[in-house]
């Protein structure tokens, strides 16, 4: 079970609402943040919290809702914090809404669905040499710096272009995954799609580049969404060549 509280920030802020979400295992503090909709259902705030190492990480998204019976507005949460993803509602008592309060109370919400998660963040950044990238995956469990090289042994299309390194205590080079340039057939930008070994487990994602970004060296990891337009093989193996 999860319970805790959304206060909405007057004065103008990052976040526009912050709040507390508890469970019998955690505590954490989160912010909403507002983000760019793409359509009319996409999401209308990021839920971001601080992991264990000081990292800023989107744990979710939210919408601006409004119910069906009562007219009243509430927001709908879909979180994760490496446990698995869990939906919650902000609604507000009828107290608060008569007092034109902005304070909400986070509830648990029943759902016969299956969600998938979104609870991490990420960064690509090019590097001005050696056709190579260097970046960080990070959620609330993990936080993981890696370097993307090229790959000299690739000899087919379907071979990784990019083998992934992270290093160890002693700054040894260990390779944990691999990258494919790619091209989506949909608006013919450029990204880049990876698969990660994480301390959570093999991890699919993509390196996109938003309007902001398009055509500078930065890209945002964005969690894997299945288009038909993942490179043939990305899903096989991590050894030197495949």
């Amino acid at each position: 079970m999860f319970a805790g509280t959304l206060t909405r920030n007057v004065e103008t802020a990052a976040a526009e609402y912050t709040g507390m979400i508890h469970s019998t295992r955690f505590d954490i503090a989160i912010q909403l943040e507002a983000r760019a909709k793409m359509s009319e259902r996409s999401p209308d705030f990021d839920v971001t919290a601080v992991n264990k190492t000081g990292r800023k990480v989107r744990i979710g998204t939210a919408w601006n809702e409004t119910g069906n019976t009562s007219g009243n507005p509430y927001i709908s949460m879909q979180i994760d914090v490496g446990l698995g993803p869990f939906r919650v509602n902000a609604v507000q008592t009828k107290e608060a809404r008569a007092a034109q309060s902005g304070e909400f109370e986070i509830i648990p919400l029943v759902s016969n669905g299956l969600m998938k998660s979104g609870s991490l963040s990420g960064e690509l950044t090019a590097m001005d040499a050696d056709n190579a990238f260097t970046g960080y995956i990070a959620n609330m469990m993990f936080d993981l710096e890696f370097i993307l090289i090229e790959n000299s042994y690739k000899t087919e299309e379907t071979h990784p272009d990019y083998r992934i390194e992270v290093s160890s205590p002693r700054g040894t080079p260990i390779r944990v995954g691999s990258a494919w340039m790619a091209k989506s057939s949909r608006t013919g930008n450029d990204y880049l799609s990876l698969l990660i070994n994480t301390p959570d487990g093999d991890l699919r994602v993509n390196a996109v580049q938003n309007e902001e970004q398009r055509g500078g060296q930065t890209f945002s990891i964005i969690p894997f969404i299945d288009s038909g337009e993942q490179p043939q093989d990305a899903g096989v193996g991590l050894s030197l060549v495949a």
